[in-house]
């Protein structure tokens, strides 16, 4: 093995590793979500690669959708039942003004 016969200086020192430079990693846009990401790795916040599902983290999120799509589908037909319910109510509440002020009326008339 070589060993070196004298302490090597500080310029010299300096000098050979004046080329050791660092360079700024390159980073690209997720396809699938936009969050900024190192070139040639998957996604931290979506879990994919190249537009395609590759860890857990993607694979859990497709399910949530899935399941969010199958729920929005029974809450807009509660919706609709909410609103049927809310007419109904509503129409009845006005047929009793009309009849209460019918009445009112008809009791001015009667004083006079």
């Amino acid at each position: 093995m070589a060993v070196p016969k004298k302490r090597t200086g500080h310029s010299a020192q300096g000098s050979r590793r004046s080329n050791w430079k660092a360079t700024k990693p390159e980073t690209t846009k997720c396809s699938n979500c936009g969050a900024t990401v190192l070139a040639h790795t998957v996604c931290t916040a979506c879990g994919t690669y190249k537009g395609k599902p590759v860890s857990l983290k993607d694979r859990v999120e497709e399910e949530v959708k899935e399941t969010k799509k199958t729920t929005k589908k029974s809450t807009k037909k509660a919706e609709k039942q909410v609103e049927e319910v809310k007419e109904v109510k509503t129409e009845a509440p006005a047929e009793e003004v009309k009849a209460e002020e019918k009445a009112v009326e008809a009791e001015v008339v009667e004083e006079e």
